[in-house]
């Protein structure tokens, strides 16, 4: 098996960081592991395809957020938060922070309901 490869934090570029975070797929990923710590790529994946998982968490290891090692046939992720930190000083605060600011505005205010159509208006 091919060894995972993690850019050191000096290597790291905040354009890089922003795009990985710019994608709802990845920034959920980012979120999760934020509250869980670890999980494997399955407990990440939320039924999405493994092709596309595997994209997702390159351009997450490639930008420094997510460092994954292997656990024999699991892989298990973390973020790279103290380094990312380190590097970016309240980055990942920020956007975390911004995430649950919209998850609550999300459960405030519900997407409105479309209103049913009779069968005599179609």
């Amino acid at each position: 098996m091919r060894a995972i490869r993690h850019p050191p934090i000096d290597e790291i570029a905040l354009t890089q960081v922003l795009y990985a975070l710019s994608d709802p797929v990845r920034l959920g990923v980012v979120r999760q592991l934020a509250r869980e710590g670890e999980a494997t790529c399955g407990a990440l994946d939320h039924g999405r395809p493994k092709s596309s998982m595997s994209h997702h968490f390159r351009v997450l290891r490639e930008a420094g957020l997510v460092r994954t090692r292997t656990d024999g046939a699991a892989h298990m992720n973390e973020l790279r938060r103290g380094e990312i930190d380190a590097r970016f000083p309240g980055l990942l605060q920020a956007v975390l922070a911004a995430g649950a600011i919209t998850d609550d505005a999300a459960r405030d205010d519900p997407a409105p309901q479309r209103p049913v159509q009779s069968s005599s208006a179609r």
